[in-house]
């Protein structure tokens, strides 16, 4: 069976509601945070690779009347924020170890994923991986899960998605890839069992 993994809220950790509970006080800026950055049209344009880190910043100081500094300093606290969930990695380590085909799917900006190469060691566990910015396509767009089949030169049918969107799952399972919404690393664990060891999973 072949394990594809998604990274944010699944190997590192991904709640853009703490992010601005950390780094304002104050709730306007908060609010203002998530509607104008992270929840923007934008930062999808910077998950698809269509948009830089520093025209997106530039931009986000234009409708938020922030300077640019303080939204470079608020990127800077996201991409601190991307902690390694450290249960995910030991279970990655664990299913490659026995065999298990490991691949990466994730909505990732440039910036943020040469931080991740930069920060964590994790990513030798993955044959192959399909990263959002490098292809110009997102999740749950059906094009992405296309392109991670053909480039991975996987079977949907022999193949687990894990993603902590549902949305994210539903649209592989569209294309028969099983789907596992991830809450946490004991749960994605067990979920596993039923296709990794079909007898003793559905015992």
């Amino acid at each position: 069976m072949n394990l594809i993994f998604d990274l944010g809220g699944v190997v590192v950790e991904w709640n853009p509601q703490v992010i601005c509970a950390q780094a304002f006080d104050d709730p306007a800026l908060r609010q203002a945070a998530m509607a104008h950055i992270l929840q923007h049209p934008d930062w999808l344009a910077l998950d698809r690779g269509s948009l830089t880190r520093d025209d997106a910043i530039q931009r986000a100081a234009a409708r938020t009347a922030w300077s640019p500094s303080a939204v470079s300093e608020f990127f800077d606290v996201v991409l601190a924020s991307l902690r390694l969930k450290q249960d995910t990695v030991a279970l990655m380590r664990r299913l490659h170890a026995a065999g298990h085909s490991l691949y990466c799917l994730s909505n990732m900006p440039h910036h943020a994923l040469t931080y991740l190469e930069q920060t964590y060691s994790f990513w030798d566990v993955f044959s192959a991986r399909v990263i959002s910015c490098e292809v110009g396509l997102c999740k749950p767009e059906p094009g992405i899960y296309a392109h991670t089949l053909r480039h991975c030169g996987i079977e949907a049918a022999h193949s687990v998605f894990i993603d902590d969107m549902q949305v994210n799952v539903d649209a592989a399972a569209a294309f028969g890839i099983h789907p596992l919404r991830f809450e946490n690393a004991a749960q994605c664990e067990s979920a596993l069992a039923a296709w990794l060891n079909p007898v003793s999973g559905r015992a």
